[in-house]
C-alpha cells in the first residue's frame, strides 16, 4: 500500500494466497483505521482482523487514549461487523484487551463474501453483477495497432504509454498489451512497458491483461506487474501436462487467465466441441491438482464468422450462445468472452449492418453469460434503436432462423444501405433548415460549414439585432460555440471545423463595413471606437509562428483556425492592420499568426507589443527544434513569463522535456495537435485551473527528464573505432553496379501532375486533419468505412478530388511540378561517399557526402551501419554510382491560397498546401519509379503499377533516404546536394538558412541503388563521432551538435 494501492487494491494483489485472514495493524488509532477497515471488509472473502494503535502518539511518543476509550471506539468495528478479530498494537496492554472483550462480547463476527472475480492495478476493479459487460482495450497490442508497433519497434515508449493512456480516457476497464513480434525482443519489452505503466498513476489504476502465445512473454509482464492481472491466453492445444504447468504459474503470480477453446484437436467450432472442451479445462483447473480459483478464469469459445455463404457457418453465432449458457451453468464463478468483430467479418465495409449484427449479438450473448469483450462499445446502436426490418434480420443471422435465405436477404440489405448513403431523401432534408428562423440558420450554415447563404442571413439579423457587433455576440458566437463544443467532444473533425471558421469569417467579413461605419460614429460622440471597445472588453492573446528557417505552416495555420472556432479572436498582423476581428466571451481576445520563417527577435518583439499571454512554436523540419531552444533561451533572457506553447510534426513531450524546458523558468510544453491546443489555452487562461495544470505538466516533464537521464545511464555505446570495425559487411568481389542510363542530371519542368495521383499516399494527408480510424479500417481507403470519421474522411477526400482537378490539373491551374535527378561515379571512403569527376578514371573527387555510423548498441546487434556501407568502397576498384534528387509540387501554391485568403477562406488554403505536400511526395515517388526503371535501370521487374501502395511499403529495390532523417540527420548535407546538381538555378527550389526547401512542398534526399541496402536509425552518438565528423566537414564542433539534434 505504500506505492500508491488503494485498500482494495492491494487485498487483490494479495488475495490468490488464500489468506486465512487479512488485516489492518498499527499506524492509525481506531477512529483513523475504520474507513480503511470498511473497504477492506467489504470484498474480503477471508476473515478479517484490525489491530489499532491506543489513539494516536502525543509530542513524546506517548499514547495517551484510556482502555475504555479505546475499548469504545473498536467496538464499532464489530457492531458495524467489520471484523472477524480485534487486537492492540501501540499503547495497549492487557488491561485495554480485557476492557475491549467485555464490549465486544455481545456482537457477532463478520460474515464472509462469496466469491467474485477481482482484479487491481493501483485501484481494485471488482466484477460485481452490476457490470454486466468488460470492455478491454485492445491498442497496445503490436498485431493490433500499427502505431504502437512503430513506437515499440523504435524504442518509443514514452509515447507508447499515452496509447495506453487515451484508451483509458476512453473507458477501457482493462488494457490488453502484446509485445509478439518477430524483430522485437519480446520480454524486454514487455518489461520495459510494464513498468512504464507502473510509474503513470492515471494508467496503472486499471487492470492489465498480458497477451502473448509465448509463455516466456507472459512470464516477463507478470513479474513486473504489481497488482492483480489477467493472462491471455492458455489452452489445451499443447496437451494436458504443458496447461496444467502454465495455469500453476499464472496462479503462482495471482494472475486470472483467459483459455481459449482449443485442445489437442484443434479449435473448437460447433456447440458441443466449444461446451466439451471448455468443461474439460474447467474441470482440471479445477482439481485438486491445481486449484486454480474458478471465479479467475475466463473461458474464449471462439466466435467464427456466420453467413459466408457456407450453410454450416451459419451456425457459428447461435452455437457460441448456446455454449456460453451451458459453460456459465456447468461451470460455476467462471466468465465468457470473445472477439465480437469476427462474427460479421462477411460484410466489412458496411458498417451500418455490422454494427446492428454486433448490438444483436451482444443482446443475446451477455443475457446467456458473455461478461468480457474486445468490442468497440461506443459505435453500437441500442438494440431497440436498431430499424425493426434490420433488427429481425440480424436477429435470423445470429439465432440461424433463416439458414436458406439469410445470406441473399443480407445482402440485398448492403445494397439498400450503400444506395440510401448516395441520397434518397437528402436534399429535401437539407433545405428544410431554411425555413427557421435567421438565428438557427446562422447556427446550422456554421455547425454544417455552409457558407452559400451566409450574407442574407447575417444581412436579416443585422435588421433584427440592435448593431453588428451584436451579431457577433449573439447568434454567430452562439453558433461557434456549438462548433467548439461539439469538436472538443469528438463529434466534430478538423475538415469541418476549418468549414465552420470559413462561414464566421464571411459573416464578419460582410459585418465589417457596418462595424467601420459605428466606429466612425462611436468617434464622432465620443472618440472610443467600437473595435477598440471590443479591443478592451477582451482578455488576452497568443502569438503563433513558424520559427526561423522552416516555410512549413499547415499545422500552424489549423491550430489558428481551431482556437478561432471556440471562441478565440482571429487577427492578422499584417502592416499592424486590424483585419478581422470578432468577440471573445470566455478566454483569448486575439491570434496573432506571424507566418513563416520568423525570427526569434520578431517573435518576442510581436509578443511584447500585443502582450502577448502565450506564445506558439511551430517546425516541421529537425533544424527548428535547435531554433526553439534558442527563442526559449532569448524569452528566459529577455524575462518573459508568458506560457511557451511548443509544436510540429518532428517536436515530441521527449524533446520538449529534455532540450527546450531547461532553459526556460517560465512554463513550458508540446501540444500535440489542434484539438489538444483548444484545451491547453483555455485552460491556462482559468486561474481555477490554471495552477494545477502547471504544477500536473512540469511533474510529467521532471519524470520524463529523470527518465531519460536514467536511461542514458543505462545505454551501452560503443566507440567509432568499434563501431567502424562492426560496420555492414558486404561481398563486393561478386556485385556488379548497374550503370544509370546518363550520367549528370537531368531537369524536369511542367511536370504533368495528373500522373502523379495514382502515386499519392493520402494517410498523412489524413492525419493532418486528425482523421484516423480505428482497425482495420485505419488506413486509406478502408478508412472511409470506419464508424467514427469514415464519412468526414470520405467528404474530405471528394472535396480534395475536387481540388486537384480543378486547381492543380485544369487548363486554368498556376501550379507547377518541378524537379531535378542526377547520377554521379562514386565510391566510399570509409564513413563518406566520394563523387569523382570522371567515370573512367576516378582520380580527381568533386565534392564528398559525409556520413555518421551508428555508436548505440541495442539488444543482440552485431552491425553498426553508415550509408557509406552500401557503396563500394574506393580499395576494391568496384564502379559505383549514386544518384541525388530534388522536387517541388509547390511552386504557384502560395499564390494561390492568397486568393483563397483574399476569400476568407481558410479551408481551401489548409486544403491547397496539404495537397501539396501528397503531391511533392508523389513526385518523389514517381521520379524514383522512373530512375529504377528507365533513367538508371537498375530495377528489373516490369510490372505495371497501378497505384503507389507497394512504393509506401518501401517494396523496391535500394534506399531512398534524406538528409535530416534518421539514417542521416545532419540537413547541411543539401548544401552539398545542391550544389553539385545547381538546383536553385536550374529549378527555383531553394536552401533557407535553417536548411528547409522552399517552396514548402519540396522533397531531396539520395539514390542508393545497392540492393542489400536498408534504412535505419543512427540514433544517438558519441562525442569521438562529433569531433571527427567536425573535422571532416571542416564545422565547428558547436555547429555540428546545433544540426544533428542529440537526444
Amino acid at each position: 500500500m505504500l506505492s500508491g494501492q488503494t485498500t482494495e487494491a492491494f487485498y487483490a494483489s494479495i488475495r490468490h494466497v488464500r489468506p486465512f485472514a487479512v488485516g489492518l495493524n498499527c499506524a492509525l488509532g481506531a477512529n483513523d483505521m475504520k474507513p480503511f477497515l470498511e473497504r477492506l471488509a467489504a470484498i474480503s472473502e477471508c476473515a478479517v482482523s484490525a489491530y489499532p494503535n491506543a489513539g494516536l502518539p502525543n509530542e513524546m511518543g506517548e499514547y495517551d487514549q484510556p482502555p475504555p476509550e479505546f475499548a469504545a471506539e473498536v467496538s464499532t468495528f464489530a457492531a458495524d461487523r467489520l471484523v472477524n478479530f480485534v487486537g492492540g498494537c501501540c499503547g495497549t496492554t492487557s488491561e485495554y484487551i480485557e476492557t475491549l472483550v467485555k464490549v465486544i462480547s455481545q456482537y457477532k463476527p463478520r460474515p464472509l463474501h462469496n466469491k467474485q472475480m477481482i482484479l487491481s492495478g493501483l485501484e481494485m476493479f471488482r466484477l460485481t453483477p452490476e457490470i454486466p459487460f468488460v470492455n478491454v482495450g485492445e491498442r497496445c497490442n503490436i498485431a493490433g495497432s500499427a502505431r504502437f508497433s512503430k513506437l515499440v519497434k523504435e524504442n518509443n515508449f514514452t509515447e507508447a504509454v499515452d496509447v495506453a493512456r487515451k484508451q483509458v480516457e476512453s473507458g477501457a476497464q482493462i488494457i490488453d498489451i502484446n509485445m509478439d513480434d518477430g524483430l522485437v525482443d519480446g520480454v524486454k519489452a514487455m518489461k520495459k512497458f510494464v513498468q512504464l505503466l507502473a510509474s503513470e498513476p492515471d494508467i496503472a489504476k486499471v487492470p492489465m491483461m498480458i497477451d502473448s502465445s509465448k509463455f516466456e512473454i507472459i512470464q516477463a509482464g507478470l513479474q513486473c506487474f504489481q497488482g492483480k492481472c489477467l493472462v491471455n491466453s492458455i489452452s489445451l492445444k499443447g496437451g494436458e501436462q504443458e496447461f496444467i504447468k502454465q495455469a500453476k504459474e499464472i496462479m503462482r503470480y495471482g494472475a486470472g487467465v483467459v483459455i481459449m477453446a482449443f485442445d489437442e484437436q484443434g479449435q473448437a467450432a460447433s456447440r458441443d466441441e466449444k461446451v466439451r472442451i471448455c468443461q474439460r479445462a474447467y474441470k482440471i483447473l479445477t482439481s485438486n491438482e491445481v486449484q486454480f480459483p474458478p471465479e479467475d478464469i475466463i473461458f474464449d469459445p471462439n466466435i467464427l464468422t456466420i453467413c459466408t455463404g457456407i450453410a454450416e457457418h451459419n451456425h457459428y453465432g447461435v452455437d457460441f450462445i448456446e455454449a456460453a449458457e451451458i459453460i456459465v451453468k456447468s461451470c460455476p464463478y467462471a466468465h465468457i468472452s470473445g472477439g465480437l468483430s469476427n462474427l460479421s467479418f462477411a460484410f466489412r465495409g458496411v458498417d451500418e449492418l455490422r454494427d446492428a449484427m454486433h448490438s444483436v449479438f451482444l443482446y443475446h450473448a451477455i443475457s446467456k453469460g458473455m461478461d468480457f469483450g474486445i468490442v468497440n462499445a461506443g459505435s453500437l446502436p441500442v438494440y431497440d434503436d436498431i430499424e425493426k426490418d434490420l433488427r429481425d434480420m440480424c436477429e435470423d443471422a445470429v439465432l440461424c432462423k433463416d439458414s436458406d435465405n439469410i445470406v441473399e436477404r443480407l445482402l440485398q440489405k448492403c445494397e439498400e444501405i450503400k444506395a440510401k448513403r448516395k441520397g434518397g431523401q437528402k436534399n429535401l432534408e437539407e433545405e428544410a433548415w431554411r425555413k427557421e428562423s435567421a438565428e438557427k440558420r446562422l447556427g446550422h450554415a456554421l455547425v454544417k460549414g455552409i457558407d452559400k447563404y451566409i450574407d442574407e442571413d447575417v444581412e436579416e439579423a443585422r435588421v433584427k439585432y440592435p448593431s453588428p457587433l451584436s451579431v457577433i455576440e449573439g447568434p454567430l458566437m452562439d453558433g461557434m460555440n456549438i462548433v467548439g463544443d461539439m469538436f472538443g467532444s469528438g463529434k466534430m473533425f478538423l475538415p469541418q471545423v476549418i468549414k465552420s471558421a470559413r462561414v464566421m469569417k464571411k459573416a464578419v467579413k460582410y459585418l465589417l463595413p457596418f462595424l467601420e461605419e459605428e466606429k466612425k460614429k462611436a468617434m464622432a460622440k465620443s472618440g472610443i471606437s467600437a473595435m477598440e471597445e471590443i479591443t478592451e472588453r477582451s482578455s488576452g492573446k497568443i502569438v503563433l509562428a513558424t520559427v526561423k528557417g522552416d516555410v512549413h505552416d499547415i499545422g500552424k495555420n489549423i491550430v489558428g483556425v481551431v482556437l478561432g472556432c471556440n471562441n478565440f479572436k482571429e487577427r492578422e498582423n499584417k502592416k499592424n492592420l486590424l483585419v478581422k476581428t470578432y468577440k471573445d466571451v470566455k478566454t483569448l481576445d486575439g491570434v496573432y499568426d506571424l507566418g513563416v520563417m520568423c525570427p526569434c527577435e520578431k517573435i518576442l518583439e510581436e509578443a511584447r507589443k500585443v502582450k502577448a499571454d502565450m506564445i506558439g512554436l511551430s517546425g516541421l523540419i529537425t533544424p527548428s527544434l535547435d531554433e526553439m531552444v534558442y527563442v526559449a533561451k532569448q524569452m528566459d533572457k529577455l524575462q518573459f513569463k508568458v506560457p511557451l506553447l511548443i509544436g510540429g510534426a518532428t517536436t515530441s513531450k521527449k524533446h520538449t522535456a529534455i532540450k527546450i524546458c531547461p532553459n526556460y523558468k517560465g512554463f513550458c510544453m508540446r501540444v500535440l495537435d489542434a484539438s489538444r491546443a483548444v484545451t491547453v489555452c483555455q485552460t491556462l487562461m482559468n486561474s481555477e485551473e490554471r495552477n494545477d495544470f502547471i504544477d500536473e505538466t512540469e511533474e510529467e516533464y521532471e519524470e520524463i527528464r529523470s527518465e531519460h537521464h536514467k536511461q542514458a545511464q543505462e545505454r551501452e555505446m560503443i566507440s567509432l573505432e568499434e563501431a567502424r570495425k562492426h560496420g555492414y559487411k558486404m561481398d563486393w568481389l561478386h556485385y556488379k553496379p548497374v550503370r544509370p542510363k546518363f550520367l549528370g542530371h537531368k531537369v524536369f519542368l511542367n511536370y504533368d501532375i495528373r500522373s502523379l495521383i495514382p502515386f499519392i499516399d493520402w494517410n498523412p494527408f489524413f492525419q493532418v486533419y486528425g482523421l484516423r480510424g480505428q482497425y482495420p479500417n485505419r488506413n486509406y481507403p478502408k478508412l472511409f468505412n470506419d464508424a467514427t470519421v469514415g464519412e468526414a474522411a470520405k467528404k474530405l477526400f471528394e472535396e480534395a478530388m475536387q481540388m486537384l482537378d480543378k486547381e492543380f490539373c485544369g487548363e486554368k491551374s498556376i501550379v507547377e511540378a518541378r524537379g531535378v535527378i542526377g547520377f554521379y561515379p562514386a565510391n566510399s571512403v570509409g564513413d563518406d561517399i566520394a563523387i569523382y569527376t570522371n567515370d573512367d578514371s576516378r582520380t580527381e573527387v568533386l565534392c564528398y557526402l559525409r556520413g555518421l555510423r551508428q555508436q548505440h548498441k541495442k539488444a543482440d546487434q552485431s552491425e553498426f551501419m553508415c550509408l557509406s556501407d552500401f557503396i563500394a568502397p574506393r580499395e576494391t576498384g568496384v564502379k559505383d554510382y549514386i544518384g541525388i534528387f530534388a522536387v517541388s509540387a509547390g511552386f504557384g501554391v502560395s499564390k494561390l491560397c492568397d486568393e483563397f485568403q483574399a476569400n476568407t477562406d481558410d479551408y481551401n488554403s489548409i486544403l491547397a498546401k496539404a495537397i501539396a505536400d501528397r503531391l511533392s511526395e508523389a513526385l518523389a515517388e514517381k521520379m524514383h519509379f522512373d530512375v529504377r526503371r528507365e533513367y538508371w535501370g537498375y530495377e528489373q521487374s516490369h510490372e505495371v503499377v497501378s497505384d503507389a501502395s507497394d512504393l509506401h511499403k518501401l517494396k523496391y529495390d535500394g534506399i531512398r533516404p534524406a538528409p535530416g532523417y534518421p539514417s542521416q540527420p545532419d540537413p547541411t548535407e543539401q548544401r552539398t546536394m545542391f550544389d553539385l546538381m545547381k538546383v536553385e538555378k536550374e529549378t527555383g527550389i531553394k536552401l533557407t538558412e535553417n536548411w528547409a526547401i522552399d517552396p514548402a512542398a519540396s522533397v531531396s534526399g539520395l539514390y542508393i541503388a545497392n540492393p542489400n541496402s536498408k534504412y535505419f536509425q543512427l540514433g544517438e552518438i558519441c562525442k569521438d563521432q562529433v569531433l571527427d565528423y567536425a573535422k571532416r566537414k571542416t564545422m565547428s564542433v558547436e555547429d555540428v551538435e546545433r544540426w544533428y539534434v542529440l537526444f
